[in-house]
């Protein structure tokens, strides 16, 4: 059975830093791209940033470039560093294990989803 664990969200004030750790079990991904994407409350999920299989090309949203960067070390973990972090940056951020080797922001495409972890920032 597929897992993946978050770790690593809680509160920060703005302009400081978090690191998110998603661990994922049940199966090797080394053929597959993992994503984050987060949802704040009343809004839809929404990309952050993806990263290839072989964690040689990533993809981030504009809203969160220069700011946070996506990595990892092997085939199931992924981490997301975040810096300079904005009140408008809450909410709940999920990683994702996707169905193809590329990075992509379409949600259809990735198959298995974590439980979500809490970024909170305050002003």
């Amino acid at each position: 059975q597929v897992q993946l664990a978050e770790s690593g969200g809680g509160l920060v004030q703005a302009g400081g830093s978090l690191r998110l750790s998603c661990a994922a079990s049940g199966r090797t991904f080394s053929r597959n791209a993992m994503g984050w994407f987060r949802q704040a409350p009343g809004k839809e999920r929404e990309f952050v940033a993806a990263i290839s299989a072989s964690g040689g090309s990533t993809y981030s949203a504009d809203s969160v470039k220069g700011r946070f960067t996506i990595s990892r070390d092997n085939a199931n973990t992924v981490y997301l560093q975040m810096n300079s972090l904005k009140p408008e940056d809450t909410a709940v951020y999920y990683c994702a294990v996707s169905s193809e080797p590329y990075t992509s922001r379409e949600v259809r495409l990735y198959d298995y989803w974590g439980q979500g972890t809490q970024v909170t920032v305050s002003s």
